[in-house]
């Protein structure tokens, strides 16, 4: 499993898991408390299970069970925590993002927002679309998704959530 000791949350990463959810960065409350999309307004955990992506409702503190599942965690900002305009000063490192995915070898990956993608794609957060996206030679699939996080809320649809879902029980 890879784990920077400098990072605000560590990676949760091994070889060939099904899916790895990529945040741009750890929140604030994720970072002080160590566990994945920690903040009580956020969806993400509420949605992987309604969605069915697991068989029940996990806590964050439980996110290093979902290596079990076969899914995975990181951001692309290891090195910030809050939201995205907080995060400007610190390094977006798409770069060792990839080597990652090259490395470990998921068969899907999941960005957790538009913001996200528009940093990996180096395109502006509008022209964004969600959903399963055009693939990449030898690399994994790549979904974009509605961010689970409170303050996104305007934009919040599960539909992307969904697709995923649908996309990882096929395979």
């Amino acid at each position: 499993m890879a784990n920077n000791s400098t990072a605000r949350l560590p990676d949760q990463l091994q070889d060939n898991l099904r899916l790895v959810f990529v945040g741009t960065a750890a929140s604030r409350r994720s970072a002080a408390v160590g566990h994945y999309y920690a903040h009580p307004g956020n969806r993400f955990w509420r949605t992987i299970h309604e969605v069915g992506l697991t068989p029940r409702l996990y806590e964050p503190r439980e996110f290093p069970s979902l290596l079990n599942l076969g899914f995975g965690f990181t951001d692309l900002c290891k090195s910030g925590a809050g939201m995205d305009h907080e995060i400007v000063e610190h390094p977006i490192d798409v770069a060792a993002f990839r080597t990652k995915m090259e490395r470990f070898r998921p068969r899907t990956i999941a960005f957790t927002s538009k913001k996200a993608a528009s940093y990996f794609y180096a395109r502006p957060t509008q022209v964004i679309v969600l959903g399963r996206q055009r693939p990449e030679p030898d690399f994994p699939e790549i979904f974009v998704l509605s961010s689970p996080s409170g303050a996104a809320s305007g934009h919040w649809t599960v539909e992307p959530w969904r697709e995923l879902a649908d996309w990882i029980r096929v395979g």
